[in-house]
């Protein structure tokens, strides 16, 4: 009697043991993760995953620097290059036909242009909107512009750090390196001191922070 006692109670314990390690088995299989791949031999992961990062803002040309040299077309389609107007300072002034503070600005630089050209200024125009030419074309002959207005790109915007701002404008000097540059709207009297500084080729404080 004693010995089918313990017989039945091994048997139990056996069956019992069995199930726990299938029951452990199977909690063990559930905790691991997934290893199943698409057509493409990717893991559900690689999809949701996203490694791209923004690019980051191109950097801006210090002030000493040589200025960046572009060749941009203008209102008629002939080809531009920067470099041609070495020599001469340049005031590189990027607008668009939509910035307010733009409007306010073009005319101090018609003003400045006409009392500086004959020392030796040029001041250059670059549109940077998506105007077809004759908009961009009449919007410059109702301001009264009298220098030359290019179309800008994207590259060229990215060669100038990228534009946080409009207008922003590049003051060079004779030899084509940068004496000042600002974004965003600057007093008649600010842009004319910068001007100064490129005829004479001497670095100012940053046009912005005056």
């Amino acid at each position: 009697m004693k010995r089918s006692i313990i017989l039945a109670v091994s048997v139990v314990l056996a069956v019992s043991g069995l199930l726990l390690a299938k029951s452990s088995g199977l909690l063990q299989n559930a905790a691991k993760p997934s290893t199943a791949t698409d057509e493409k031999g990717q893991t559900p992961d690689a999809h949701s995953k996203d490694n791209s990062a923004p690019a980051p803002n191109p950097p801006t040309p210090k002030i000493g620097a040589a200025a960046p040299n572009f060749t941009l077309a203008n209102m008629k389609g002939d080809k531009v290059q920067l470099s041609s107007f070495k020599g001469k300072a340049v005031v590189l002034d990027f607008w668009a036909t939509w910035c307010e503070p733009c409007k306010l600005e073009m005319p101090w630089m018609v003003d400045l242009q006409k009392k500086y050209g004959p020392q030796g200024l040029q001041i250059i125009g670059v549109a940077m909107d998506d105007a077809d030419d004759k908009t961009i074309t009449e919007f410059a002959r109702k301001m009264g512009v009298n220098y030359p207005v290019l179309r800008g790109t994207e590259s060229v915007a990215d060669l100038y750090g990228g534009l946080d701002g409009l207008p922003a404008t590049f003051f060079l000097d004779r030899s084509g390196k940068i004496v000042d540059e600002g974004v965003g709207l600057m007093s008649q009297s600010v842009i004319e001191d910068s001007i100064k500084h490129a005829l004479q080729g001497t670095p100012a404080h940053s046009a912005g922070g005056k």
